[in-house]
């Protein structure tokens, strides 16, 4: 079940997060999947960062949960021009 479904254009995609940390950093970083929702469309999914960071996952999410779905769609959008 994704996290979100969000439209861009006529097309629904599936929007998953994760967290990341790098090595030798203190902070999380929001990492963004995009996937199409449709059959005809279907492929390989993308990820994205997002610019959200936290100390830790947990505050990482709840800061991810304030993201609204039209910021979701910009960062589709560029990823697809």
């Amino acid at each position: 079940m994704p996290w979100r479904v969000i439209a861009c254009g006529e097309q629904l995609w599936h929007v998953d997060v994760i967290a990341e940390r790098r090595a030798n950093t203190q902070a999380w970083q929001l990492a963004l999947s995009f996937r199409a929702a449709s059959d005809r469309l279907r492929g390989p999914s993308f990820w994205t960062l997002f610019p959200l960071e936290a100390t830790s996952k947990a505050a990482l999410f709840i800061q991810a949960e304030r993201i609204t779905n039209e910021a979701l769609s910009q960062v589709l959008a560029e990823r697809l021009t």
